[in-house]
Formats: C-alpha cells, structure tokens, sequence
C-alpha cells in the first residue's frame, strides 16, 4: 500500500480526488492511504439532518456520500483516508470499520490513553474525568448518551464503492475545538468532542499522522 502525506488540503478536492480514484480503479490498482489535514469544513454525511447544523456560520457545509451524520475538520486533526479493495484484501465492510477504530485506539493506546468502544453509539470515546483509566463506558440509552464522562475524539465516515474504500476516519490532535460546537456531533447533542491536547497529550500532527498511518 502507497501510502501519501498530502499536508494541508481543501475538502471538497481531495473528496473528489477519492472518488475519481475509486471511480477508475480496477483489480490491479495499488491500494492508497492519504494522510492529511483540511481548512475548517464540516461534512454532511448521507445520514445527516439539517437540524443537526446548530449555527455554522462562516465555516462551509459540503453534503458528501459517506455514512454517518455531521461532522468538523479543521487544522490540527489527522485525516485518514485509506483507498483499499476490500474483495482483494477478503474483508467485509463491518471488519473494515473495525478494523479503522482498532488503528484509533492502538494509536491513541501509543499516547497512554485509553479509546472505549461502546456498544449503540460508533466510534472510540475517552472517559474526560481519566483519559488513561481502563473502566469500562457503559452504553446509552436509545436517542441519547446515556453514560457520564464521556468524550469522542475521533470520527470516522466510509463510502465503499464496487467493494472499494474511500473517507475514513479523522483524529483530533490540537485543534481548536470552538466549531464542534456550531454543530451536534455525529448526530448527539452535547457529545463533547475532544482532542489530544485537551486530555493532556502532546505531540505534534506529524508524529500523529505517522503512528495513525502505521497502525
């Protein structure tokens, strides 16, 4: 797999570039990973409700073909794209996205934190009272978090295309957290979105990007 550290680049031209990829792909195609990071956008996911875009205000909306709901990007997160052939690589799409939250939280595990799966609401959440604690998170109940403490730190969106890859998943590093509030997380009003730097870890977007893009 190639893997490509694009830096800092505008959202709706790198989604187009993933999709043109996919698009023109065949069985011989090299997988990719791009690694990057975008100008303040928030993405509108297939699942998304208008009513979740609380007070965007300059930051630009970009309506996409991924899973998931709304969502923030903006500098200081690492975005992974990975661009892969599920059918050559004998995954099915539920182990892909497993596969994606493991990364997060093997990475994030590299930094001493603790990542929680729990079970009705996707994604990796850390306990805010103690990023590095193993207690486990309990679950929700229908139509809200439910349980106390808790913080998303990644999110994480794929479109799979005649068995291939594109979007991913984007780990917030040191960013400024301020837009997440314009919006309802994925979807969970009050989900308070985190950052490395925010439960005490530091380290610079390289370095994050490298261990994200190697786990």
């Amino acid at each position: 797999m190639r893997t490509q550290v694009l830096g800092r680049v505008d959202y709706l031209p790198t989604y187009e570039a993933m999709r043109a990829f996919t698009d023109a792909r065949n069985p011989d195609t090299d997988d990719e990973l791009w690694l990057c990071e975008h100008p303040p956008v928030s993405t509108q996911g297939l699942a998304g409700k208008a009513d979740h875009l609380l007070a965007p205000g300059d930051i630009p909306v970009v309506a996409t073909n991924r899973g998931g709901q709304v969502t923030y990007h903006g500098p200081g997160q690492v975005v992974a794209y990975p661009l892969l052939d599920l059918h050559r690589r004998g995954y099915f799409v539920k182990e892909y996205v497993f596969r994606l939250e493991e990364a997060v939280l093997r990475t994030l595990a590299e930094c001493g934190v603790t990542g929680h799966r729990v079970t009705g609401a996707p994604g990796i959440y850390v306990r805010l009272d103690d990023p590095f604690s193993h207690r486990r998170l309990e679950g929700p109940t229908p139509g809200r978090l439910s349980f106390e403490g808790p913080g998303k730190i990644p999110a994480l969106g794929v479109k799979v295309s005649r068995h291939c890859t594109y979007h991913g998943v984007a780990l917030n590093v040191a960013m400024d957290l301020e837009p997440f509030g314009r919006i309802n997380p994925c979807g969970y009003a009050g989900l308070q979105t985190v950052s490395l730097s925010t439960i005490g870890v530091s380290t610079t977007w390289n370095d994050a990007a490298a261990v994200l893009g190697h786990k």
